[in-house]
């Protein structure tokens, strides 16, 4: 208990000192938060993460999840390593099957930056696509997530949109295309989260845009994926895993968070949660609970 408090200290002399860094502060957080909750660390927690569908090969039924969702033209990222391989040819093999128009980008950046993602966003903005694919690890998923927001909302400036202080932190109040993630590795989550993180070159910081709104519609976590990855990118995804475990350790409560929030602007980082430190195995969600997403089962 004693490390615990230790720890817990420490964070709030970081916060005291105005950390700018957005994945572990939020002293950026602007609101009258005090007087709408009458006290002035948060109270509430919410969970909220995309729908998953899991099994082995259960990508071939990209297709038809699309054509479900009436898709008429759709925008495939991945990056050019993963173009040749087995899990980007399930999924076009899919999307002929199913008749699926779509459009291809290969030239997502590993660890993406802003000049990478404003290059998939300019691919994205050239054409109405009414759905986006992701299939890769995080830098891809997260590189879709910002061509779908932007290609949606083509009058924002790209800063618009990314976490303060680097960006202007505006909430995202439209709509976007849905998006079906396909993970490639076992690390990142990114089919699950709301966030795309990205390295602005210029500032030599990394940082990122969070939103709810931006989180695919559904991931397809085909394990038979893992299968070809580098023996490399195998290993950094268990250290991927480990991280985000450890950060469940080393993030303050969700009621030690200060300032309480006003009730439409929930923090993007809520804090720990309660059983966050548990390594309870849960069960993917079964495939008759996503209906509401449009990708029901025939």
């Amino acid at each position: 208990m004693a490390g615990r408090n230790r720890v817990v200290h420490l964070l709030r002399q970081l916060e005291n000192a105005a950390c700018s860094c957005p994945a572990h502060s939020q002293t950026f957080h602007q609101g009258s938060g005090h007087a709408s909750c009458g006290r002035t660390t948060d109270y509430a927690f919410e969970m909220a993460c995309s729908n998953i569908r899991y099994g082995e090969g259960v990508t071939r039924e990209i297709g038809m999840d699309l054509q479900n969702l009436g898709a008429r033209n759709v925008c495939l990222m991945t990056d050019r390593n993963l173009s040749r391989l087995p899990p980007v040819t399930a999924v076009l093999e899919s999307l002929a099957k199913h008749g699926v128009t779509y459009k291809f980008y290969d030239r997502v950046r590993v660890e993406p930056t802003d000049d990478s993602f404003k290059d998939a966003i300019a691919f994205a903005r050239e054409s109405a696509f009414d759905a986006y694919i992701a299939v890769g690890g995080g830098s891809v998923i997260d590189t879709c997530k910002a061509a779908n927001l932007y290609a949606c909302h083509p009058e924002a400036d790209f800063l618009d949109f990314v976490n303060a202080p680097i960006g202007k932190g505006k909430p995202v109040t439209g709509t976007v295309k849905p998006l079906i993630a396909v993970p490639t590795t076992a690390g990142t989550g990114s089919e699950t989260t709301g966030v795309a993180i990205f390295d602005f070159e210029a500032l030599k910081a990394k940082t990122g845009i969070a939103s709810r709104a931006i989180r695919p519609m559904l991931g397809m976590v085909d394990p038979l994926h893992t299968l070809h990855m580098p023996p490399r990118v195998a290993a950094n995804s268990g250290f991927d895993v480990l991280c985000h475990a450890l950060e469940s350790y080393t993030a303050l409560p969700y009621n030690m968070r200060s300032p309480c929030p006003q009730p439409h602007q929930p923090p993007r980082l809520p804090g720990q949660q309660p059983g966050q430190r548990r390594l309870v195995p849960t069960r993917p969600a079964h495939r008759s609970q996503v209906h509401e997403t449009g990708c029901e089962r025939p």
